[in-house]
């Protein structure tokens, strides 16, 4: 009962805090009034890198161009520290280990750090939001890091959203993207396919397939919509109800749109968009009272903005 209050409350200290807790200033910034945090100098020896650290992999190009960097300007912004739970006399790094290895590789001796009196579960945390936050993570790396904390910290897209500086739309399509099959998930990483790509292959039941034809013939993002409306077309022409004046064609994101919806009220939903106002409806069809129940709970718990 206790762990499932704790996943509700997103850990009680918020993710706003553990935000500060990432984004301190550099140490050249000005101050900013108020109590500043305890900046001190470690050794890099007494330093290690956190065994739970998300982020495995590390460019050996990228940690050169920052060991360059930090050769002529030092470390501007400072590691975030904790003590050790494994040794008594040395601190365990828990943001900021890419700063750590470069430091190593231009043989620093020392480096800025501010200790933080943190939890294993907050050190996880941070650790998955500073990934986040890092501007070479592929798109499902990015996806994963958001679903992580949802899924262990109770965090709500909304809150992603406002901590992290995102749209919620934003936030909301990248993790669609974990919907794909791990041969299409492996090519994103890969960086063979965009997430344009591969928010037009979510709608069609072959997206691996698709996604192997896009790559082999070097296919941009319109010209995959294309061909994923071609492989959902009917097999027998004509077959399909012409669109109603003024209707726009359903394009891939309003269809990944519709199954996302899906996916979370377990009931079909249809959108259906008028292209000359902006206007449109959108239908939730029920199998049962229990579910017409349950939708009408989700619908007063969550009342409409009085602008709409």
């Amino acid at each position: 009962m206790e762990k499932k209050s704790q996943k509700t409350r997103g850990l009680g200290r918020g993710l706003s805090a553990l935000m500060a807790d990432v984004a301190i200033e550099p140490a050249n910034a000005a101050p900013t009034g108020g109590p500043q945090p305890y900046e001190r100098r470690l050794p890099i020896e007494k330093l290690e890198a956190n065994p739970d650290q998300p982020r495995k992999d590390f460019s050996q190009t990228a940690l050169q161009e920052l060991s360059d960097s930090i050769r002529t300007k030092g470390v501007l912004q400072p590691l975030i520290v904790r003590p050790s739970p494994r040794n008594p006399d040395r601190f365990e790094i828990v943001a900021g280990e890419r700063r750590w290895r470069a430091a190593q590789m231009a043989q620093l001796h020392e480096v800025p750090v501010i200790q933080r009196d943190l939890t294993d579960t907050e050190v996880l945390e941070i650790a998955i939001i500073e990934n986040i936050q890092r501007a070479d993570l592929n798109a499902v790396e990015e996806a994963l890091g958001y679903r992580q904390l949802i899924d262990r910290f109770g965090h709500t897209q909304e809150q992603l959203a406002q901590a992290l500086g995102k749209s919620r739309s934003h936030i909301a399509n990248v993790m669609r993207l974990l919907q794909l099959p791990t041969e299409v998930q492996a090519l994103l990483r890969e960086g063979k396919l965009s997430a344009g790509h591969a928010r037009a292959l979510i709608t069609t039941d072959n997206p691996a397939e698709l996604a192997r034809q896009v790559v082999a013939q070097g296919l941009s993002v319109r010209e995959t919509e294309a061909l994923v409306k071609r492989a959902n077309a009917p097999e027998k022409p004509g077959a399909a109800p012409r669109a109603s004046a003024g209707r726009a064609e359903k394009d891939a994101d309003t269809r990944a749109l519709e199954q996302d919806l899906s996916a979370n009220l377990r009931m079909k939903v249809t959108i259906d968009h008028m292209d000359i106002d902006g206007s449109g409806k959108l239908v939730i069809q029920y199998r049962t009272l229990d579910q017409l129940d349950a939708l009408c709970r989700v619908l007063s718990e969550s009342p409409l903005d009085e602008s709409i």
